[in-house]
């Protein structure tokens, strides 16, 4: 951050544009947040500048995610997700507020309900370039996001939890 102008230094001009729009939405009411972040999301999607001079591999075993921005003062990060065809998350549910949207490719998000300590599906919504979804924190809001396509995907992401505790802070994960 730029001590006098309190703006994202080092970034591309459209990743700084997104960080700070992205910051106000993350400074509305807890009931507006995932909703009013995705809406920040959502203009950035699909724009090929947007990731310029960054690098966001896919791994070969699973996603990967890449950390745009942490903003521990608001208690948020943003990351990359870059997702090689046959990649899916776990089913999960969050812990913690989030959005998100795909920028390159296309994924496929799925639903599902809790029954018992399982999960059962209930919809697929296949997700574009410059579509988004969101959540409140509620780990029975179940969900998988998956590259059932044949090209690389990119989605970003961004939870209402320090980056440093993605490990235990962001999902439940679902037997399914």
């Amino acid at each position: 951050m730029n001590a006098l102008s309190g703006k994202p230094v080092g970034l591309n001009p459209l990743m700084a544009r997104l960080i700070e729009d992205v910051t106000r939405a993350a400074d509305r009411p807890l009931a507006d947040r995932d909703g009013a972040v995705a809406a920040a999301l959502a203009p950035y999607l699909g724009d090929p500048a947007l990731l310029a001079g960054r690098s966001c591999p896919c791994g070969a075993e699973k996603y990967t995610r890449h950390l745009l921005h942490a903003d521990p003062v608001r208690g948020f990060a943003m990351v990359a997700i870059a997702w090689a065809p046959g990649q899916m998350s776990p089913v999960h549910g969050h812990l913690t507020w989030c959005a998100f949207g795909i920028h390159a490719g296309w994924l496929t998000e799925t639903f599902f309900r809790p029954e018992g300590d399982t999960a059962r599906p209930t919809a697929c919504c296949p997700r574009r370039p410059g579509d988004i979804s969101h959540a409140p924190a509620d780990p029975a809001a179940i969900h998988r996001i998956a590259n059932l396509g044949t090209a690389d995907a990119v989605s970003i992401h961004v939870y209402g939890v320090d980056y440093d505790r993605f490990g235990d802070g962001v999902n439940r994960v679902w037997a399914a």
